[in-house]
């Protein structure tokens, strides 16, 4: 293989910051950022907004959406004059 071609393939602490949950896979994404894991080691931290913590379809959580609020908001705004 040739060198300095290939991404930084190491372990790095994803933080979900909607529900708090960190978790640690390998992965190449750059970070400026590090944190403490809980062995003691110090790992690369990049941070979400959703994972399977807190992502509907894995949780079971439904959210409502007002549709029909939607529609007359388009209605009225587009309607014919």
């Amino acid at each position: 293989m040739r060198k300095d071609i290939h991404p930084n393939y190491r372990e790095v602490v994803f933080y979900d910051t909607s529900s708090e949950y960190k978790f640690i896979t390998k992965s190449t994404i750059e970070t400026s950022e590090t944190i403490q894991w809980e062995d003691g080691k110090e790992y690369p931290l990049f941070k979400i907004e959703v994972s399977s913590n807190s992502h509907p379809f894995y949780t079971g959580k439904k959210m409502m959406l007002d549709t029909a609020g939607r529609v007359e908001k388009f209605n009225r705004r587009y309607a014919k004059k």
